[in-house]
């Protein structure tokens, strides 16, 4: 797994390759995502880790993958990832943890993550771009997944489908947590 200062290296460089590309001004896209222009410098001079919340926030405003923020080496046209190069995004409070395995770019914005969810976390999402959805297969216990004020339970074997345009929520749904996989397809931005 790389280390924590491996990781904000690698969001300060693709951060302002993305932003410069784009032809944006921190300005521009502390304005298009929510975030203070000091996050933003902060985060492109590795002064700070971000939030999963502020990192979700950038890669909606530049219309591309989380994972392409916090990618460590150069995607080549095969690419595995070895268990030590997968990156933790989210640390629950009783041991629960959120891994972005990969994500692709343009044309398709996808996100594979695997989550564990000790028993009583849970993990409030924001919503992503319209027209979003995640995917989801529950692989040990059950997970409960709130959008639009409604609760689903989801046992082990089973798989729920929803629009991630909304905030949602994931919690465990028993007393020994729970473990599940999820796709995040997001559609391209409109230009």
């Amino acid at each position: 797994m790389p280390s924590p200062d491996e990781v904000a290296a690698a969001v300060a460089r693709n951060l302002r390759a993305q932003r410069t590309a784009r032809g944006w001004t921190l300005d521009t896209l502390a304005t298009r995502a929510g975030v203070s222009k000091g996050m933003l410098v902060q985060i492109e001079q590795q002064r700070t880790n971000p939030s999963i919340a502020t990192l979700c926030r950038l890669s909606d405003a530049l219309g591309t993958a989380l994972g392409s923020l916090v990618e460590v080496a150069e995607a080549p046209v095969v690419r595995v990832v070895p268990a030590d190069q997968v990156v933790t995004l989210w640390h629950g409070p009783a041991g629960g943890r959120g891994d972005l395995l990969l994500g692709a770019d343009p044309p398709t914005y996808l996100e594979l993550w695997d989550w564990r969810l000790a028993a009583g976390e849970a993990h409030d999402g924001v919503a992503h771009p319209p027209g979003s959805r995640e995917l989801l297969t529950v692989l040990e216990g059950a997970l409960v997944v709130g959008v639009d004020g409604a609760d689903h339970r989801v046992e082990a074997g089973g798989a729920v489908l929803f629009r991630a345009d909304r905030p949602h929520r994931y919690a465990a749904g028993g007393p020994g947590g729970c473990r599940f996989v999820m796709a995040v397809s997001q559609p391209p931005p409109e230009p």
